[in-house]
């Protein structure tokens, strides 16, 4: 079976799941906007229109601003210094607390599970009225398992998994390797060879189409060049 075969059967199956989508998908299909709804029913991250609705028209949960899918219950500040990947978007399982202040950079199809916590600023142990900022880059295929905690400066290098309820305070930015523990350390490597490195044919960051996603950068100060990691 094509790539192409497996694709449109996956989009069909999902219409079958929830007929009352294909009814949103026709009323939105004029507006260009919301191309996210039927162009990334493939995604391990899908967002349906209800959940767009409530964070970006009803501004439930208060992160209207961000311009990927966030979960009600997490928070995400300082989105226009955070740049997500295709189909990689810190917050949009619940509990999370995403910062961007000091630059947050995630890499494409990565996952970050539930009750994560990214901070790219902390408090100066000699005076908390001040905040150290330094940002957080954090490859493809990478995985943030549930509870897990990274602290400002860290690099994640791609393949990285981060197991659940780990405190990541230092770069591990050879990526394919798991980490873990409090503070996180190397636990396991992985092989190169097994590691699969999939794509998908429409790339969406968020609600955005890949291009009007760059057309968004020229004129926004993001944290970093995201570019390494589309090859």
């Amino acid at each position: 079976m094509s790539s192409t075969t497996s694709v449109i059967g996956s989009k069909a199956r999902y219409l079958l799941r929830h007929p009352l989508h294909l009814f949103v998908m026709l009323l939105t299909k004029p507006f260009r906007y919301f191309d996210f709804l039927y162009k990334t029913t493939d995604y391990q991250c899908y967002v349906p229109f209800g959940f767009w609705f409530k964070q970006k028209v009803l501004n439930i949960g208060g992160n209207k601003k961000a311009y990927w899918p966030v979960h009600p219950t997490s928070k995400v500040f300082d989105a226009e210094k955070i740049e997500v990947g295709v189909d990689a978007y810190p917050g949009i399982m619940g509990g999370c607390y995403i910062t961007g202040r000091g630059g947050l950079t995630i890499g494409d199809f990565t996952q970050i599970a539930p009750n994560v916590v990214i901070v790219t600023s902390n408090h100066d142990v000699y005076d908390n009225r001040q905040h150290i900022e330094a940002p957080i880059k954090i490859g493809r295929y990478c995985w943030i398992g549930a509870g897990a905690t990274i602290l400002p400066g860290v690099t994640l290098g791609d393949n990285t998994v981060v197991a659940a309820g780990a405190v990541v305070t230092k770069s591990f930015s050879e990526g394919m390797c798991i980490v873990g523990g409090v503070p996180a350390r190397k636990i396991k490597e992985l092989d190169p060879d097994l590691c699969v490195r999939y794509s998908v044919g429409n790339r969406f960051r968020g609600y955005l189409s890949e291009d009007a996603f760059l057309k968004r950068r020229a004129v926004k100060a993001y944290p970093g060049d995201n570019s390494r990691h589309n090859a």
